[in-house]
């Protein structure tokens, strides 16, 4: 080759293409960011809502749970909207509205408002979420470049918790809780702006909106989350609570015999005759549980008896972030060599450990000697996980059911989370108050006057008391043989169930892949 054919050439295509990938990975994956910290930006900042807009202890859980019920319960909709209308499309309209659901939110001058804001942001997030991940499979070609891709977006999605923390910590301790919201709306627009330029849009599926299915599957996860959570609040026995657990099972019986008799469903059911498919989504359910309840207690033991600042507490969750990355990246780059199994188990067995270590937690326990190590474990094996889970969940699906695959897992992934957090919570609260019983004698011949009169209003121990911290602990302790167990059973699955090898990868697989 003459040096005139070199000397002064153009860059290769390939150079500018790849320079295009990476904005459109950037693009879809600052969308997942933004829709997966919200579950957590908004934690730190609770007590200020409350004092600000006058929630009462009660009706403040509902700042989370209208996020988490209207997200949970509307995504196997979105990935379906995605595949008719075209998921590019799609995509830009479910981050507007979540951007224009956070303007409200911030704005908002009362509860009523709040509350609808929230719900409106699950809506978008449900709408935009699934398209996203769909987006992917449509953009990046199936071997080492998707799996490249799958791994930047699973690390953005299992460690936008930690940094949703760290965020609300930051915007609340130096600006106001408002801006925990108020920080979505410019991300919103600029990924708006991008998507048309960097992102192809899919092809259109022919076919109708399967609107029964659509509308008992919403339903019908609604109710069962609001059953789990009334149930930590008001018990099992409650009137409502078994209304909304009957109410639950009825709608979903409903929509698997809608979906059986519908020619274009929702949700096709033929994607859990795949074996690993299934033991991939039963994971995904089991882990995300134990996932919800360490950012929900974890962040109250650091802040309530360890008495760490939002900013400091936020800070504590960025070891987990960084152990779920680097796991991530591990995965992708040896997914073909060593096969999804591999993963699937080998992270299944480190939360076991991790979950496991978090039952010993105790009122004296420190962030270095209680905390740090058995979250690192727990974030190192959930890194280890998600980018199988991910390969597997649209693994030979045809490319007009990819969003509702990816619909489908993103929703086991957020009622799981929902479901298992309230579980814990009912264990928790359980296990907190038979402590407290224990305790009270001796809290109350040691007490101040002040601490005597606090439990003698609000029959409950004192922030900072040492009855608190040892009444939590051990709450939090008992929850976490939950979310252990729940982690065995994953074990389990990834073992049994779960049969895929290197070799149902695509030859050329992702050895060698680097984030």
């Amino acid at each position: 080759m003459a040096i005139s054919d070199t000397v002064g050439a153009p860059a290769p295509p390939k150079a500018g293409r790849t320079q295009r990938k990476g904005i459109t990975l950037t693009v879809i994956a600052a969308t997942q960011l933004m829709v997966v910290l919200d579950a957590t930006i908004v934690n730190i900042a609770l007590p200020h809502i409350k004092n600000d807009l006058g929630f009462s202890d009660t009706t403040l859980s509902w700042v989370i749970n209208a996020y988490t019920l209207t997200f949970g319960g509307l995504l196997l909709l979105g990935g379906r909207l995605g595949d008719i209308l075209g998921r590019r499309r799609v995509f830009i309209v479910g981050t507007l509205l979540f951007g224009f659901a956070s303007l409200l939110g911030g704005f908002a001058q009362d509860s009523t408002m709040l509350l609808a804001a929230r719900a409106l942001q699950g809506l978008g997030g449900a709408v935009c979420s699934p398209t996203a991940f769909a987006l992917i499979a449509s953009n990046f070609e199936e071997g080492p470049e998707r799996n490249r891709a799958f791994g930047v977006f699973s690390a953005v999605a299992g460690s936008g918790a930690a940094i949703g923390l760290l965020a609300g910590g930051l915007l609340t301790e130096y600006l106001d809780w408002r801006w925990v919201f108020f920080v979505n709306v410019p991300i919103a627009v600029l990924i708006a702006l991008a998507a048309p330029r960097f992102i192809n849009e899919s092809e259109r599926t022919e076919g109708r909106f399967d609107l029964p299915g659509a509308l008992t599957s919403t339903l019908g996860l609604v109710a069962l989350v609001y059953g789990f959570i009334r149930a930590a609040s008001d018990g099992w026995s409650d009137a409502l609570t078994l209304a909304s657990f009957a109410g639950g099972v009825v709608l979903v019986v409903a929509f698997v015999v809608i979906e059986r008799r519908t020619a274009q469903p929702i949700t096709p059911l033929h994607l859990f005759q795949d074996r690993n498919r299934t033991g991939g989504l039963i994971m995904m359910l089991c882990l995300a549980a134990a996932m919800f309840g360490i950012f929900f207690y974890i962040t109250i033991f650091v802040q309530t008896v360890i008495h760490y600042s939002p900013l400091k507490a936020g800070v504590a969750f960025l070891p987990i972030s960084a152990a779920i990355i680097v796991a991530a990246q591990i995965a992708s780059a040896l997914q073909a060599k060593l096969g999804p199994k591999v993963f699937m188990a080998g992270g299944a067995a480190l939360v076991t450990v991790g979950l496991s270590w978090l039952t010993q937690l105790k009122a004296d326990s420190g962030y270095v000697d209680g905390i740090l190590g058995p979250t690192v474990i727990f974030g190192f094996g959930m890194g280890l996980i998600f980018v199988p889970v991910m390969l597997i969940a649209v693994s030979g699906v045809p490319n007009n059911e990819t969003g509702a695959a990816s619909g489908l897992l993103n929703s086991v992934q957020q009622i799981g989370g929902a479901l298992g957090l309230s579980i814990l919570t009912t264990v928790f609260s359980h296990a907190a108050k038979s402590k407290a019983t224990e305790l009270v004698p001796g809290f109350l011949q040691s007490a101040t006057p002040e601490q005597a009169q606090h439990f003698q209003k609000a029959h409950e121990f004192p922030v900072g008391s040492a009855a608190y911290s040892e009444t939590l602990a051990h709450g939090i302790g008992q929850a976490f043989i939950v979310g252990a167990s729940l982690a065995v059973v994953a074990l389990l699955v990834a073992l049994s169930v779960v049969k895929a090898k290197a070799s149902d990868l695509p030859s050329e697989g992702a050895a060698g892949v680097a984030l």
